[in-house]
């Protein structure tokens, strides 16, 4: 064949892409398994830490089984399972899309130090894309005991500061309730703070993914509330 003819050089093409698609096809099958693993490991990890546990991705196993003690799924305010294998694998990027009267979603209690916790899983969107977290409440389902956010591709600088401890430290001793009504934990412009007790100040710079968190918290702490209110 002439190498120097276009039809050679479509044939080369070809084969090539073909082969660069087969093996990137071929690893990312032989990676999927750990980077599945990488996953559920840094989960764990997200929900100790709304705790106060911090532990390395390898010891995340252990340490979730050490400290939470249960996994349930709550609709409406009521326990629907106490598998906790279906409470862990519930996706809320596809929970959140669901109503709130509707939707099924985890909760995992902790027990540290002698005192219950609970963690409530967050998901929402960000200016750039998704941002998440996790935030644990007292044995009162009122108090918060500690909360953290992570976010796939905010500023850094930021909308990213919500990853930071200086964002994430405002919210321990806040609380979601007055009473029997919810208030949530608002997330407002640095310096307008006029009720401490559900307020926080937001990311200086990062209005729009302050409003995300803001908006992440009030809509994924809505099904939990009639679960609370019997504590």
């Amino acid at each position: 064949m002439n190498v120097n003819s276009n039809k050679y050089t479509y044939l080369f093409a070809t084969v090539l892409v073909v082969v660069v698609a087969v093996l990137l096809s071929s690893l990312f099958i032989a990676l999927k398994p750990i980077q599945d693993k990488n996953v559920v490991q840094e989960k764990r990890q997200d929900i100790l830490k709304s705790v106060g546990v911090l532990v390395d991705r390898s010891e995340s196993e252990e340490a979730f089984a050490k400290y939470v003690s249960k996994s349930v799924v709550v609709k409406n305010g009521v326990v629907v399972s106490e598998d906790p294998t279906i409470a862990f694998e519930i996706d809320m990027a596809k929970a959140v899309k669901v109503d709130v009267a509707d939707r099924e979603v985890p909760l995992y209690i902790a027990e540290k130090d002698g005192e219950t916790f609970y963690i409530l899983p967050m998901r929402g969107a960000g200016l750039w894309g998704p941002i998440w977290g996790y935030l644990a409440l007292k044995s009162d389902g009122n108090t918060v005991a500690g909360a953290t956010f992570g976010h796939k591709g905010e500023t850094p600088g930021l909308g990213a500061e919500i990853a930071l401890d200086g964002f994430q430290g405002q919210f321990p001793g806040k609380k979601i309730m007055d009473g029997s009504t919810f208030m949530s934990i608002s997330v407002i412009k640095p310096g307008k703070n006029v009720n401490p007790v559900y307020e926080v100040d937001g990311v200086s710079g990062g209005t729009i993914t302050s409003v995300g968190v803001d908006n992440m918290i009030r809509n994924c702490l809505q099904p939990y509330v009639g679960y609370f209110e019997k504590l």
